[in-house]
């Protein structure tokens, strides 16, 4: 297919309940796909169609007048749409399906055979009622000839239905769809998913020791539990996850940063090193290699300490308020194999939380891909990025969706990757210990057997990891949640927080398949400006860009974990200052902040909170 586009001219007709039709005609000529004549003519017979209101339904069909050299030939009609930064595709059986913006994987709406052929113009309806779906649309519709080129209007029908912020949404508590649990005490992310079986809450609990009981040195008795280090950042994955929620940075420099950790990388030297970077996504220091452990079994000494000093750095929004962000920076000391190298690269990371990990591992690839934007197709200032990374275990790069930089495939290669980096087991998909060259004791070393973490063990952790529920909204019909999240949409947070998604029919944990979910993350990179930038490529990652991290049980987190630091390095201390750490591809969201005053601004904490 060919985006050579020759002539095409449609009209779009939008019928309104309890109104008259109104249509918009545009046609653009093209000539090997320069555009060289244009107009856009308006015809509005009730109202302006830029802004239409969710309490309005109203349809959209299409006349596509078909050049007269194609009447006849054989091709196809294409109708895409752009909803809310996410593209979709009308296919033949009269849905819609998520489009990864890939020509080789658009299907068609309809098609016409030699015998038929194209006729001088094709009328069809697009949708029925789009009123329930609030947000931005942009509409495109096309067709192929008998080159295979396809003739198209770039400029597309564009227009937004406005949102009812007056009442909550129906099914707007259950955040983690059927599986949602209504629980707001200090295990609130420590419960199964609600729709698990008898059976499945036996495994999760199963899955729950081996995550929470530490794991000890080899040689030991308990066999099933030994191997730790030699060197490591913790022994037991409920350290750094404390209650299944959120990490912070150490409180001062003579804390242990238990549950942050910094990796390291340098950049790539030679072409061996750019080969590395398909399996690696980076190129390890030559002797601390792509993780600094603070901790070491006896006999081994450890690698170094984070030390953290931070900045003021005052931001003072229109009304003359002020807050005071702490913008950190990293040293690493007590260095014990020599210095790092002269071009290291840190990233300090703390541990995110664990709920609904599961349910984010089950939303197909095609979701997620038909908001990749890298080159902000759609001209809304936002251009999520894919991460595409080394799936160990399938020996492929595939789409990355876990970790801060999206830098992990799936719940099990990042479990696996965290008992490898973080406490220093082996398992079926990393069978080498972090030990360098020089870390002559590390080698030497007693292990716990190869590998140290049973597939079987591994795959409990995977099914606990999995089905950790996500807790229910609270307070979705207070007035001021209602006004904060009227304002969380005016400044775009949901760009690239996307309240709402629908996982697959594919996960191996069937209670997860085809759920409604309200993650608030689109799962892609975006850049977020120089402010939180820690200048270290992982994969496609650049050293600017982060995932969107969800949002879910977020106002839930000082209650589980005693604290409120967020963000990738726990520099936020409240979400407020997390928001004002917003820039690059969120700096019009920052500044729409800002003309907040303190009534609005506690609107959107409030609206933050309930999530």
């Amino acid at each position: 297919m060919d985006y050579k586009a020759l002539f095409f001219a449609s009209t779009l007709t939008l019928n309104m309940v309890n109104a008259a039709a109104f249509e918009l005609e545009r046609d653009t000529i093209f000539v090997n796909g320069e555009q060289s004549d244009s107009k856009i003519s308006f015809f509005l017979d009730v109202q302006d169609i830029d802004t239409l209101s969710e309490k309005s339904p109203f349809s959209i069909s299409t006349t596509i007048q078909v050049e007269s050299d194609h009447v006849g030939h054989s091709g196809s009609i294409y109708v895409l749409a752009i909803y809310e930064g996410a593209a979709w595709m009308k296919t033949s059986g009269g849905y819609w399906k998520p489009w990864d913006r890939k020509l080789s994987s658009l299907e068609p709406f309809q098609s016409f055979t030699a015998d038929s052929g194209l006729p001088e113009s094709v009328s069809e309806t697009i949708a029925d009622d789009l009123s329930d779906l609030p947000g931005k649309f942009l509409i495109h519709v096309g067709y192929t000839n008998n080159d295979g080129a396809l003739i198209f209007n770039p400029q597309g029908f564009e227009f937004t239905v406005s949102q009812d912020f007056s009442d909550a949404e129906t099914g707007e508590l259950l955040m983690g769809g059927n599986g949602t649990v209504f629980n707001v005490s200090k295990n609130a992310f420590s419960l199964p998913t609600a729709s698990l079986s008898l059976i499945g809450r036996q495994d999760f609990s199963v899955g729950n020791s081996f995550f929470r009981n530490p794991w000890v040195t080899a040689p030991a008795s308990t066999t099933a539990r030994d191997g730790l280090g030699p060197l490591f950042n913790t022994n037991a994955c409920q350290n750094c996850h404390l209650k299944d929620g959120r990490g912070h940075p150490p409180e001062n420099n003579q804390d242990s940063a238990i549950s942050m950790l910094v990796r390291l990388s340098v950049p790539p030297q030679n072409e061996q090193d750019l080969a590395l970077l398909t399996t690696q996504g980076v190129i390890p220091d030559p002797v601390y290699g792509t993780q600094l452990q603070d901790f070491a079994v006896p006999g081994v000494s450890s690698e170094g300490q984070i030390n953290i000093e931070y900045q003021t750095v005052t931001v003072e929004f229109d009304d003359n308020f002020r807050v005071f962000l702490r913008q950190p920076t990293y040293q690493i000391e007590q260095l014990n194999y020599g210095p790092l190298d002269s071009q290291i690269m840190l990233s300090p990371r703390i541990a995110p939380p664990m709920i609904g990990l599961g349910l984010l591992d089950a939303i197909s690839n095609e979701t997620i891909l038909s908001r990749h934007d890298p080159d902000d197709f759609d001209g809304d200032g936002i251009s999520g990025r894919a991460n595409y990374v080394w799936d160990v275990e399938q020996q492929q790069m595939t789409l990355g969706r876990f970790g801060w930089k999206a830098s992990s495939p799936n719940v099990k290669q990042q479990s696996a990757g965290a008992f490898n980096g973080d406490m220093g087991l082996t398992s079926t998909l990393f069978l080498q210990d972090g030990c360098s060259e020089i870390q002559t004791l590390c080698l030497q070393a007693p292990d716990g057997g190869i590998p140290e973490v049973s597939d079987l063990i591994l795959d409990f952790v995977v099914f606990y990891a999995s089905n950790l529920a996500v807790p229910a909204r609270r307070d979705v019909d207070n007035p001021e949640v209602l006004n904060g999240k009227k304002l969380f949409h005016e400044a775009q947070c949901d760009a690239c927080h996307i309240p709402t998604l629908t996982t697959g029919n594919t996960s191996q944990f069937s209670e997860l398949n085809n759920q409604i979910i309200r993650p608030y993350t689109d799962l892609l990179l975006h850049d977020m400006g120089p402010g939180l930038a820690d200048n270290r490529p992982d994969f496609l990652a650049s050293g600017s860009e982060w995932r969107t991290p969800p949002l879910w049980g977020i106002g839930l987190t000082g209650t589980v974990n005693g604290h409120t630091n967020f963000l990738h390095d726990g520099r936020a201390r409240n979400l407020l200052e997390a928001i004002l750490w917003h820039d690059g591809e969120a700096a019009e969201s920052r500044q729409f902040v800002l003309s907040l005053n303190a009534e609005e601004r506690a609107s959107l904490i409030r609206f933050l909170d309930s999530l």
